[in-house]
């Protein structure tokens, strides 16, 4: 503990850590306009989750570490053979993929959602061999937590 924090308790909460911080005006009032765009109603719940967000990136960084991922895949099902070279793929690596979801957008084109479960290096791995196929026209990697190490 630095000599700015305080330990507080609260009836059935874990226990607290109150500290101050400084920011300089104009980035605390870019930081209240940002927290009142996407809804918080307090700094303290916005600076915990860009915590915890930097957290999760972390455990990104360890490619041995267990994480979760959604992958979302666009692509016109027409193109010769890549739905199947998508689905084979996936076949390749069924002890990474929780669920897949196939959703037709319009007449050529469908979203495929995809969640992964696993070490991150192969959750990278599978990923990039899915994004790389031509004629997929757009996808992104989406990381998240098991939240196993995150409170």
């Amino acid at each position: 503990m630095t000599g700015d924090e305080v330990w507080l308790n609260f009836k059935g909460m874990e226990r607290v850590i109150r500290f101050s911080i400084s920011l300089e005006a104009e980035l605390s009032k870019q930081f209240d306009q940002w927290m009142k765009k996407n809804g918080y109603e307090n700094r303290s719940e916005a600076i915990r989750d860009l915590i915890r967000d930097k957290l999760v990136e972390e455990e990104w960084k360890d490619e041995k570490k267990e994480v979760v991922a959604v992958l979302s895949l666009v692509f016109d099902h027409e193109s010769r053979e890549l739905p199947e070279i998508l689905t084979s793929i996936q076949h390749g690596y069924y002890h990474l993929i929780l669920s897949s979801t196939h959703v037709h957008l319009d007449k050529h084109n469908c979203l495929e959602a995809i969640i992964l479960k696993g070490k991150a290096g192969e959750i990278k791995k599978v990923a990039n061999k899915l994004l790389s196929q031509r004629r997929v026209k757009h996808g992104r990697l989406i990381f998240t937590t098991t939240g196993k190490d995150i409170i």
